[in-house]
């Protein structure tokens, strides 16, 4: 499994728990950072997933 892959879903839900204590708390800015870091988890996870079919593609054409 691709490194970015566990680090991207580990960003995401680092993320989701930051946007969600800014809520409770109404403090806004904690809110967009949480969004803003949970989006580049997801991006990251993308990235790492693709990267392992592709790794996986190439196994299977050889």
């Amino acid at each position: 499994m691709d490194k970015n892959r566990t680090e991207g879903a580990t960003r995401q839900v680092k993320g989701t728990v930051k946007e969600l204590a800014g809520k409770v708390t109404g403090n806004k800015s904690k809110e967009v950072a949480g969004k803003i870091e949970k989006n580049i988890g997801k991006a990251q996870r993308n990235i790492g997933e693709a990267a392992d079919e592709a790794r996986d593609a190439s196994r299977n054409d050889k």
